[in-house]
């Protein structure tokens, strides 16, 4: 069951490090700002949204879930909020992601799953659609920032935000590196539910003048169940014209939602 799970998560963990050939590695390592407001802060946030049309590249995925390792690489292509595709070499597992569909198959398995975003967030421990995944991956927030309060605090290389009072029914935590305005990590918990979802961004990186996230880490936590999964970009490039090919093979099993 762990083997059918790691397929999947791959759905998720295609945008989340950055390491393009050719681009410029940037360590996010501005100095910390004590006179800025948490406005300033979440105005500087949104104004740092990575502006594209679409985005390819390579990824080179590490997965833990506690007992197996796996190591894959993939190809991707996006095209910003419409599409997110994955396909192993030779097409063995493809994945395609819409804002109102979940799909992969995998021919190793003959087994395919077509529906909605359950599926993905059973796996990360958070609710999940199409627009915070996409957020998550390119280092914004999964939540909506604007028209709350925030206790703000300090460290010597990020701001930290906490809203209060709580969020209904999980935690939110969030810290912003002070070079670009970009998350340095996010957290979701739902203590009742004993779900995590922590994802870490160590640095940054410029391509085509954009700012992109490079080393991230994501730790999932369902219970008793963990998932860590890194992931390395390779030959990243903005804006080029691209296709989505995908059609579930003839004769496949369905996987089905517990």
């Amino acid at each position: 069951m762990r083997r059918k799970r790691y397929l999947p998560v791959l759905a998720m963990g295609f945008l989340i490090a950055l390491n393009s050939c050719g681009s410029a590695r940037i360590l996010a390592d501005g100095n910390i700002d004590e006179s800025l407001s948490v406005r300033n802060i979440i105005r500087n946030h949104e104004a740092s949204r990575i502006k594209f049309r679409t985005l390819s590249g390579r990824l080179g995925i590490d997965y833990f879930d506690g007992e197996d390792t796996q190591k894959v690489t993939v190809s991707l292509r996006m095209k910003q909020n419409e599409v997110i595709w994955l396909s192993a070499p030779l097409g063995v597992i493809k994945v395609l992601i819409t804002p109102d569909r979940v799909s992969y198959y995998n021919k190793l398995d003959n087994e395919y799953f077509d529906g909605d975003f359950r599926f993905l967030s059973q796996l990360l421990g958070s609710e999940i659609d199409f627009a915070k995944l996409q957020n998550l991956l390119l280092g914004q927030s999964v939540v909506e920032l604007q028209g709350r309060k925030y206790e703000l605090q300090y460290t010597a290389d990020a701001y930290e935000l906490k809203p209060k009072p709580s969020l209904d029914f999980y935690k939110l935590f969030l810290q912003v590196e002070p070079k670009y305005f970009r998350l340095a990590s996010q957290q979701l918990a739902r203590p009742s539910e004993k779900r995590l979802m922590e994802v870490r961004y160590a640095s940054y990186q410029e391509v085509q003048g954009q700012i992109l996230p490079d080393q991230v880490h994501i730790a999932a936590i369902d219970k008793d169940e963990r998932v860590t999964i890194g992931i390395t970009y390779k030959q990243v490039e903005l804006n080029r014209e691209l296709r989505f090919p995908y059609k579930i093979p003839k004769g496949f099993n369905p996987v089905a939602l517990k």
